[in-house]
């Protein structure tokens, strides 16, 4: 048992050492890269596959068009990513809220209505306060969507009267 103990310990001494990767990456310097034209990023490596199209655009991507598939991506990444804190409604009162984690801002307070959609795209990207940044796990066409459908949702709760059809305005008046 000794004997084999002191086998399997030799051999994975041979095996690390003989993993020698870390002493032949380039150096952090390395110039010899070309750079984006457009941005003076460094290009990355050749076959290099980048996660998301903005890290090799740098910056900020245009808007998509709003349809209806726009905003039913949204809806979908809202309930995955974004309900859990903001609820489905978008009033701040999520699963995890009502398990003790404090309430985000709702998306029907007036200062949040105020915000430009690049501003909600930034938060999503970028997190506030205790909201973790998204980047990661949303791609820009997402988080665009994500943003038409938070603004749906504070349409839903904030359409003008005015701007409704006669049988909804009917219905409504119905209702109360």
């Amino acid at each position: 048992m000794k004997m084999l103990r002191l086998v399997f310990a030799a051999g994975l001494t041979a095996l690390l050492v003989s993993c020698d990767n870390m002493q032949h990456q380039p150096a952090g310097s390395d110039t010899s890269r070309s750079l984006d034209a457009r941005t003076a990023v460094p290009l990355p490596p050749a076959h290099a596959v980048a996660r998301f199209a903005e890290a090799i655009s740098g910056g900020q991507p245009e808007r998509p068009p709003l349809d209806r598939a726009l905003l039913a991506r949204g809806q979908e990444r809202h309930e995955i990513y974004c309900a859990p804190c903001h609820g489905a409604d978008g009033y701040g009162q999520g699963i995890v809220v009502r398990r003790g984690f404090p309430a985000p801002p709702s998306y029907h307070d007036a200062r949040v209505r105020g915000e430009s959609d690049e501003q909600l795209y930034q938060v999503i990207a970028d997190g506030t306060g205790r909201m973790l940044p998204m980047a990661d796990r949303l791609g820009e066409s997402d988080r665009w969507a994500v943003v038409a459908y938070v603004r749906a949702l504070q349409l839903s709760q904030h359409a003008p009267v005015a701007d409704l059809s006669a049988e909804d305005r009917r219905r409504l008046e119905e209702s109360r």
